[in-house]
């Protein structure tokens, strides 16, 4: 008998050749299995309705088959059958969608473009692994008989990027971007500034990028998007339906901007250049109204050129800062975000300043973080403060897995497979009320991590895991079903070119 997901040439295509219709990840919100499956053939077309943003995905599902199937894949607006993707009222919310699978053929409905986008992703994951091939496979492309109806539990289903520690380039963020959104992850978190290094060009200040992003850690190039990168890196997020979340790190975490211009310092005097990894040590000048002047010009170019409704401002480690400082910088530098249109996110340190009306708290401390500090969190989350989770020891994605894992770090803790899925993000934090929950976003920070490779080794797979804990209901969370639907990704993940690390805790 062929195993699944094989073809045996000449022989009718063993029933295992479906994959099931639940076998995704993240888990869909129901699935009902049910009739013959649909068959992808040299005759199948990709139907669209009349409208730019459906085309537009449905280019993007031609692009994805065309190579692995050989077929023309036609997107037309004519015809019957066939893949078909239409916008229509209904119970989906903004990004969830209904996938319908038949013998005549699989449709798609959702009532925004991003659900539909959703929906092409859970359509791949049904596929055989082999169609994320680029060359042509021999099938057959067979899609299980059935309906998903699928919603997100969450609103925020985020990544992290450090950009900072090291550089990476406009296409290794791309790269990423198209991982993440196999997921359904919707949030693109750029660590655009750090000690290390400043990332983006800002026109005011012309010394911040070329000066400031002169190096990374242990002393490498750096690099610095220009703003038509960025703004190239946001194109693609859209395009795959996540929305960039830039991040300025301040007061602390700014040695590379101290160093680009003197008069930011207290004393008038530029530090050097840093290439370490402690943490802690710089700060802005609470004191000075030049601080003040640097942080609008920064945050107005970046929000000119981010669509986004969000801007982080970082505020987690500011050892270097006074907490009376602290509270002052925040008050000053909030309203500034709200001026340029944006809505504040800041790391959960925010909360003990006063964060702004409908700001966003991102917290990333451990399960053993001291009780007092929760409770700032709860506080300030049963006063309004939105809260997106990204415990360190849970799905800080820069954690090593175990004593052997040859990147990474281990201040948090090891974090295996099961530990980073193995938790609900509903009560996570005691006393915060569950509406006051975004969402669930898995960090990566590049002290150690400096090419492509590294990420995928670090982020697969625990994002499968974090991305399932914000997309999935809570009732289908259970982590021996998890690890059979999370080990059938391993096929896919090699057809991809992902180097993942194969976790002993999961029956690959």
């Amino acid at each position: 008998m062929a195993a699944a997901g094989t073809f045996v040439t000449g022989a009718a295509p063993a029933p295992e050749a479906v994959r099931p219709l639940g076998e995704i990840v993240p888990a869909p919100a129901s699935a009902e299995p049910g009739g013959p499956p649909y068959r992808i053939t040299r005759a199948t077309r990709i139907r669209v309705d009349d409208s730019r943003a459906v085309r537009r995905i449905g280019e993007y599902v031609a692009d994805v088959l065309r190579p692995s199937t050989g077929y023309p894949l036609p997107v037309t607006s004519q015809g019957k059958g066939g893949i078909r993707l239409r916008l229509a009222k209904g119970p989906f919310g903004a990004e969830g969608y209904r996938l319908d699978s038949g013998a005549k053929g699989v449709t798609i409905t959702a009532a925004q473009p991003a659900g539909l986008f959703h929906g092409v992703q859970t359509l791949r994951q049904l596929l055989p692994a082999a169609v994320e091939k680029d060359s042509v496979q021999p099938g057959p492309w067979l899609v299980a008989g059935g309906t998903i109806k699928d919603t997100p539990r969450y609103g925020w289903r985020g990544a992290m990027l450090d950009v900072s520690r090291h550089f990476f380039t406009v296409d290794q963020v791309k790269r990423y971007v198209d991982q993440l959104a196999l997921y359904k992850v919707n949030k693109l978190h750029l660590h655009l500034s750090d000690d290390q290094g400043w990332r983006i060009a800002i026109d005011s200040w012309p010394r911040l990028a070329p000066y400031g992003g002169s190096t990374q850690v242990g002393g490498g190039p750096g690099g610095h998007y220009t703003k038509a990168d960025y703004q190239e890196i946001v194109r693609y997020a859209a395009s795959r339906y996540l929305e960039v979340v830039p991040e300025i790190d301040m007061p602390g975490h700014t040695n590379a901007a101290l160093a680009s211009y003197a008069e930011l310092n207290c004393d008038g005097v530029a530090p050097p250049l840093y290439t370490g990894t402690e943490v802690g040590f710089s700060s802005l000048c609470v004191s000075k109204e030049i601080t003040y002047d640097f942080v609008d010009d920064v945050i107005r170019e970046l929000a000119a050129l981010t669509p986004g409704r969000y801007l982080h401002i970082g505020g987690d480690e500011a050892h270097s800062t006074s907490h009376e400082d602290y509270v002052k910088f925040m008050d000053r530098v909030q309203p500034v975000v709200a001026k340029y249109g944006k809505t504040v996110v800041g790391w959960h340190q925010l909360t003990g300043a006063t964060p702004a009306k409908g700001a966003v708290a991102q917290y990333w401390g451990l399960d053993d973080t001291g009780a007092e500090e929760k409770e700032r969190v709860a506080a300030a989350a049963r006063a309004g403060t939105g809260i997106v989770l990204s415990p360190a020891d849970r799905i800080y994605l820069d954690m090593k897995y175990s004593a052997e894992t040859p990147l990474g770090l281990d201040w948090a803790g090891l974090v295996e497979v099961k530990r980073a899925y193995d938790w609900d993000p509903g009560n996570y934090l005691p006393g915060v009320p569950g509406s006051a929950i975004r969402g669930v976003e898995a960090p990566l920070w590049t002290e150690t991590i400096t090419k492509s490779d590294d990420i995928e080794y670090m982020a697969f797979p625990r994002l499968a895991g974090a991305a399932e804990l914000g997309w999935s209901p809570a009732s289908t969370h259970d982590w021996d079903a998890y690890k059979v639907r999370l080990a059938a990704q391993a096929p896919r993940w090699e057809a991809l070119g992902i180097d993942f690390y194969r976790s002993p805790q999961v029956p690959w």
